[in-house]
């Protein structure tokens, strides 16, 4: 059943508002419609509208003479009536909300919308963790794809100095990516710590990058500057005329001095050790390995589309471009692309088994799908978890499989189809287009093998 809301308001907040409330729920019942009304009369909202019941509705009747906060309602189709038409004519605006057809754009909002949601309830580690990731991405991003175009050049022009090749890869490699470990690092202190954590988490990280000890060492190095910073920010206490000197003076100081030593003498050695024998293993994966590999990274691509598993994933896999291991971060975004596109597929194949409105659904997921934003399959998922998450699932350990497989590899970590025609950006291109098709088939296949007629 299509759930419907409405807002009533009339300037004085008095009669006309409940009245409007009144015609609209009585319709409603004669038409067995699901119906909620929030009031905004002269005693305030009632019956407020939360965002979740916003993004779960099919349209919004906006029955009102004066201001009812319409921003809320982006990218939601929306009746608008005066309280009047709503005494008058309740069930006309009851049906022409009903026949409302669900936008491009509201889907995507409510995807947006889930991952802002997403954003909030992040809590601990994991939390500090995506707040360094999130500002690492834009380096990694920009030095991948310039060191890919580089390579436009020839494969080793970059070595003849003074050209534009090297030129290229000074900036993409020998600044961007030199930045990356640094900012990953900071930035979870950041998050821990606030100010005074930025300055030790930064100067562990780039420790970290000096060391070999790659992203594994950064990630140690930020936890560690953060709650040490955090640890001093509480603990010393000075007159109030000397606080000023805490977070500029003290704590920087004292924290950049711990993280520094323990970097260098207790723990960037071991880190170091096993950054290298897992760059190492990486690299010397035998086919078999390999396609495991890859197998897993997509299955957990699609598992929570963008939750903690997806991007403990994505992590793993972006932190790798640090030590040129490229071909995990293609496992991973074919991987994460294949959900949304196997729904938009599975709409078309079998259309009969859709709503109208999940077919419109479907187009924005394939946007969705080929920008790299697993998220796009989220709301097909909660309306039926059980048949669409073992779908995607299978759907993207297949492209990952494939991926790994056929040698693919990706230098940048983001972008979806953008980046594919970028020269050298992507190792194996055909086949690579290729193990994002199969994928999005077999995710197609399934989700309507499994799926009921409508």
């Amino acid at each position: 059943m299509k759930k419907i809301l409405a807002v009533t308001a009339c300037p004085t907040g008095i009669a006309h508002t409940y009245m409007a409330a009144e015609a609209l729920i009585k319709a409603a019942k004669e038409k067995n419609i699901d119906l909620k009304v929030e009031t905004r009369g002269a005693v305030g909202v009632e019956n407020a509208l939360t965002p979740q019941e916003i993004a779960d509705a099919h349209a919004i009747i906006v029955a009102a003479d004066t201001d009812v906060d319409e921003g809320r309602f982006a990218g939601k189709p929306v009746v608008k009536a005066s309280v009047g038409e709503a005494i008058k004519n309740p069930g006309r605006l009851l049906d022409e909300a009903l026949n409302k057809k669900a936008a491009t754009s509201a889907y995507v909002a409510q995807v947006e919308q889930i991952k802002e949601e997403r954003s909030k309830q992040r809590t601990g580690a994991y939390k500090h963790l995506m707040n360094g990731v999130s500002y690492m991405i834009p380096l990694v991003v920009a030095g991948g794809l310039l060191i890919a175009l580089s390579f436009v050049f020839g494969i080793k022009a970059f070595e003849q100095k003074g050209t534009l090749a090297a030129a290229l890869m000074d900036i993409g490699g020998g600044s961007a990516f030199a930045l990356m470990v640094p900012v990953l690092s900071g930035f979870i202190a950041f998050s821990i710590a606030e100010k005074p954590g930025l300055a030790p988490g930064l100067v562990g990280g780039m420790l970290a990058s000096k060391i070999g000890a790659g992203f594994l060492g950064g990630i140690a190095a930020g936890f560690l500057a953060g709650y040490v910073a955090k640890w001093l920010k509480d603990n010393i206490k000075l007159p109030k005329n000397l606080e000023g000197l805490k977070p500029v003076l003290i704590i920087p100081l004292f924290a950049t001095l711990i993280v520094g030593l323990l970097m260098i003498y207790v723990i960037g050695t071991p880190i170091k050790t096993i950054m290298d024998a897992m760059t190492a293993w990486l690299k010397s994966l035998s086919a078999g390995n390999a396609v495991l590999l890859g197998l897993i990274l997509g299955a957990m691509m699609a598992f929570d589309m963008g939750g903690p598993v997806n991007k403990a994933a994505y992590t793993f896999a972006v932190g790798l471009l640090g030590s040129d291991v490229y071909g995990p971060m293609a496992a991973v975004m074919a991987a994460g692309m294949t959900p949304p596109l196997g729904l938009w597929l599975a709409t078309l194949l079998a259309p009969h088994k859709y709503t109208e409105e999940e077919r419109e659904a479907g187009k924005a997921a394939a946007v969705l799908g080929i920008s790299f934003i697993t998220e796009g399959a989220i709301p097909f998922a909660a309306a039926d978890p059980l048949k669409v998450i073992p779908s995607i699932m299978i759907g993207s350990a297949v492209t990952g499989a494939l991926s790994m497989a056929f040698g693919c590899t990706l230098r940048a970590p983001h972008g979806g189809i953008f980046v594919l025609p970028i020269p050298n950006a992507v190792g194996n291109l055909p086949m690579y287009a290729l193990a994002i098709v199969i994928g999005t088939v077999v995710t197609a296949l399934l989700v309507n093998l499994l799926k009921k007629q409508k």
